[in-house]
């Protein structure tokens, strides 16, 4: 039996991991196959979770970013702020995304003499060039420096926010990151460092998070090529981003199940349930349910999932741990059911209900039950009735089929145990439990 119970001991707090803010830059260009991205490979580094990942440029703020915001063409902070919805600072971002390009990838948004035209590197002698990115590698003043020096000013306005993404809880290092798109610069070409990224590749986005190509991608970088996946032009890619009103963010959630510990994106069924059992990422939340999974959804209710009809489908237990329990839609089951449903049990089951209407087969099946939990009662109450289990309230409402199906809130959660997945017009039900799937907050009215 797979169980997923989380120790009712408390435990002693550890320190939140700090978040860091970040920037990263989508560097885009047009090419006869359509549109194109530039990915750099990671170098090989150990305790590094990007460790050969193929990534976009960028990284983590630097206290010298605000310092270029003298050399900021087309904004200002004030008018970055506002477009990434923060108090101050959003130059930063804009800055420290250019900065960080420029470093990894050799690629420089920029313009020389107060002209509109992006600086040509390429037209540098090449032991200036040398000399340049050389001081690029060696600290992130290095862009502060050259601004002075050449008189360059940092293209700003040319980056268009895109996305907004944030590190699951519990992974060991956060970011909190801006993601902006931006074309390709002419006579500029790509040139990895070195040190922090070792190869280039221009991509269509579809053919970068293809399985053939066997990049290593974290979540968020395949997610974000998914998205421009849908655009055949920068042009058209570069409109959609300025046309952009609210970018919300995105922060998926740490989850076990089958194939190991991963992502849970905003948009699986499971993130709700795994955002209530495990907030802060300390384990316990699963992505796909299994046949004997014991998971406890609150000190009130136990859920155990078993094989019904052949499907998964949940069982739950309602009632202070050691005390009188309900057990709310314990058939059909198998014997292994029944079994996880035995060895689960928090207290003496005294109340055996159900969300669908009573059968002759389920009456039927509810006396090899009575074996089991002699004191026990297979009962089909009256909506309105409320059922006292000593530290848990069950009030009994009508189901959404109009028969003789029942759903049960339990008070003191708000939580709604269903066996369909429409909810009852309840406001005091904060959260649903069916049957079959996820728990899931309440659909807003």
């Amino acid at each position: 039996m797979t169980a997923s119970t989380p120790d009712a001991t408390p435990q002693p707090a550890s320190p939140p991991r700090p978040v860091r803010s970040a920037a990263t830059l989508i560097v885009l260009r047009d090419a006869s196959r359509g549109l194109e991205v530039l990915m750099l490979r990671r170098a090989e580094k150990a305790n590094d979770q990007n460790s050969g990942a193929s990534v976009f440029p960028g990284g983590v703020i630097d206290a010298h970013d605000r310092g270029l915001h003298v050399h900021c063409d087309g904004m200002d902070d004030r008018a970055a702020s506002e477009r990434l919805a923060v108090p101050d600072g959003g130059l930063d971002y804009y800055a420290a995304a250019i900065r960080e390009c420029f470093e990894e990838a050799g690629v420089l948004f920029a313009t020389d003499g107060g002209t509109e035209r992006l600086v040509s590197l390429d037209s540098l002698p090449p032991d200036q060039l040398a000399a340049m990115r050389h001081a690029a590698e060696q600290g992130t003043d290095a862009l502060l420096s050259l601004c002075e020096r050449h008189g360059w000013r940092l293209a700003a306005d040319r980056l268009a926010y895109f996305a907004y993404w944030l590190t699951p809880p519990g992974m060991p290092r956060r970011f909190d990151t801006r993601f902006f798109i931006a074309p390709m610069p002419e006579a500029q070409r790509v040139q990895p460092d070195g040190r922090e990224t070792v190869e280039h590749m221009w991509l269509r986005p579809a053919e970068a998070v293809d399985p053939v190509r066997e990049l290593k991608l974290m979540n968020v970088t395949r997610r974000i090529l998914e998205q421009l996946a849908q655009f055949t032009s920068t042009a058209e890619l570069m409109d959609h981003a300025r046309g952009l009103q609210h970018i919300p963010r995105v922060m998926p959630r740490l989850a076990d199940g089958p194939a190991g510990r991963r992502p849970v994106n905003m948009d699986e069924p499971a993130y709700e349930e795994v955002a209530h059992l495990d907030p802060d990422g300390k384990g316990g939340g699963r992505y796909a349910h299994e046949a004997g999974l014991v998971t406890r959804l609150s000190a009130r209710v136990l859920r155990v999932t078993g094989e019904a009809s052949g499907e998964l489908a949940h069982s739950y237990f309602v009632g202070a741990e050691g005390g009188d329990c309900a057990l709310i839609d314990a058939l059909p089951a198998s014997p292994g059911h029944i079994a996880a449903l035995v060895a689960a049990a928090p207290g003496r089951v005294r109340w055996i209900l159900s969300t669908q209407a009573w059968s002759e087969e389920a009456m039927s099946a509810f006396d090899g039950l009575r074996d089991i939990w002699p004191d026990a009662s297979a009962v089909s109450p009256t909506p309105g009735e409320r059922i006292d289990l000593g530290g848990a309230t069950l009030r009994v409402l009508s189901g959404t089929d109009g028969a003789q199906s029942r759903q049960f809130l339990q008070v003191e959660d708000e939580m709604l145990l269903t066996g369909v997945a429409p909810a009852a017009d309840d406001a005091r039900a904060r959260w649903i439990a069916p049957r079959h799937g996820f728990l899931r907050s309440r659909p807003a009215p």
